[in-house]
């Protein structure tokens, strides 16, 4: 992690594509959790990203508008039975030296509580403030965390995959890992207001003969079959196995070794980049298929022509796979407002780091003076 984030994004804007902004590192949020202009000049704070795979924890110190890395550490969900643990193997004796923290939780955030979606933890930031003595505890969605934190990258952060047109206007982020996030950023004129959603369980929409012959096998596995089934790592996993059986295809015997030591997705994947496997590689493209299809449907959904954000673990692993023209076809293939999706350009998020500072953003931005 980079040892000081600019945190100079609470600067007026005007008359500034979302990407623009993000290259130049002045973006605004307005409703920010102090409902201050001025970041404060000093502090402690905790900032966490919290998924069902994986949680990170990383240690900020306020210096002159910068967000100064202390300590950072990634640890698999599953090794802690209650997030307080967590913590305190993570910072010992010191949290009552924290200011403030701000948590993104893969999950439906009310008020002060929050249990994640694919990972058992729930999670009360009053209960952590007296468990902890921490002055200030604050629970936001780890994709309205991802969108704060967009305003903390570099150029080099980004990858187009379609380049679109440089219009000011509201932007979209999406992120498949282990489920399907998805988040708006509202563009009011003169501020940015990021937003949670939970698009990823949406219904998902087959367009064609083998999508609704997957539809059908999953709906006998699921009941409903959400996005999150399609776009996201237990979804490549999921149309994998469909593909298996659909195609009548046995599967080698070095991949069901593979599966039994590591993550089928990665297994997948990385036979799919290899081009070692066929189903395997029908199923990449399908996912990126799907990958491009819901694209659209959250750009349509939040009129981002200010942009679609591609987060999350997965697309920043298979750039190389990604067959730009073909994810711009079925990225515009939406009928009548197939000239709005050819002027909003979509980028893959590279930083891994995105939703911890925005996370730290937000934590830095709560602290109360």
């Amino acid at each position: 992690m980079n040892g000081g984030c600019d945190l100079f994004i609470h600067l007026y804007l005007k008359k500034k594509n979302l990407y623009e902004i993000v290259k130049k590192r002045n973006f605004k949020f307005r409703k920010d959790p102090s409902r201050k202009n001025n970041l404060p000049t000093s502090g402690i704070v905790l900032a966490g990203d919290l998924g069902g795979t994986k949680t990170e924890l990383a240690l900020f110190e306020i210096k002159n508008g910068k967000l100064v890395s202390i300590k950072h550490q990634r640890f698999a969900t599953g090794d802690h039975d209650t997030f307080v643990k967590a913590i305190r193997e993570f910072h010992g004796d010191e949290i009552s030296k924290i200011d403030a923290a701000c948590l993104g939780v893969a999950g439906v955030v009310a008020g002060d509580k929050v249990r994640g979606v694919n990972f058992a933890w729930e999670i009360d930031a009053k209960k952590l403030e007296s468990d902890l003595n921490i002055k200030r505890v604050l629970l936001i969605n780890d994709l309205q965390a991802n969108a704060y934190g967009l305003s903390a990258l570099k150029y080099s952060d980004f990858k187009t995959l379609t380049k679109g047109e440089n219009v000011t206007g509201n932007a979209a982020i999406i992120s498949p890992g282990t489920g399907l996030g998805e988040a708006g950023i509202y563009w009011d004129g003169s501020h940015y207001h990021p937003f949670a959603t939970e698009g990823g369980h949406c219904s998902f929409s087959p367009s064609d003969e083998l999508d609704m012959e997957l539809w059908n096998y999953l709906n006998k596995e699921f009941g409903h079959v959400s996005w999150e089934r399609v776009v996201s790592g237990q979804g490549i996993y999921n149309i994998y196995q469909f593909l298996r059986t659909y195609r009548k295809a046995k599967e080698p015997k070095w991949l069901t070794g593979q599966f039994q030591t590591e993550d089928p997705a990665i297994a997948i994947s990385t036979a799919a980049l290899q081009n070692k496997d066929a189903v395997c590689v029908e199923t990449l493209q399908l996912f990126v298929k799907y990958l491009a299809v819901e694209s659209a449907q959250l750009a349509l959904k939040t009129i981002a022509s200010g942009g679609v954000f591609i987060g999350g673990g997965i697309a920043p692993k298979i750039i190389d796979f990604i067959d730009k023209k073909e994810f711009y076809k079925n990225f515009i293939n939406v009928g009548r407002l197939e000239h709005l999706l050819k002027t909003i350009p979509v980028r893959i998020v590279l930083n891994d780091k995105t939703a911890l500072m925005g996370a730290a953003y937000y934590a830095a931005m709560g602290i109360m003076k």
